[in-house]
């Protein structure tokens, strides 16, 4: 993974899971995002007949499946310039419109840091 300078070590690691997924499970976006206790959530690209969901949407989904109350970050590991605004309303929605949402390359370098609002 490429370093991006100024990264705060837990801002590294959902950035690092998010590549993991993505790489892991050969799907065009990994996710991770963190809730106010500090856990985290990873998922990819979920394209199935029946079901299309974005890689963050998927983690965000598992995040409020598994009780978390709020976000404290998000990360897209992806080949598009930014989050969607589907994705960043996903993540508004559960972490309010400040949470940050850390867009990053297929090589894990953090291109945008935009929030959720």
């Amino acid at each position: 993974m490429t370093e991006t300078p100024d990264l705060d070590p837990e801002d590294r690691k959902i950035v690092t899971l998010a590549r993991s997924a993505r790489a892991r499970n050969g799907v065009p976006e990994g996710a991770a995002v963190r809730d106010e206790t500090g856990r985290t959530y990873v998922a990819g690209t979920v394209a199935l007949d029946s079901l299309k969901l974005s890689a963050l949407r998927t983690a965000v989904a598992m995040a409020v499946a598994s009780g978390a109350k709020s976000l404290e970050a998000a990360a897209v590991v992806t080949e598009a310039e930014s989050a969607s605004d589907e994705d960043r309303a996903a993540v508004r929605d559960l972490g309010g419109p400040e949470t940050p949402v850390l867009v990053a390359g297929p090589d894990g370098t953090v291109r945008a840091t935009v929030s959720a609002g």
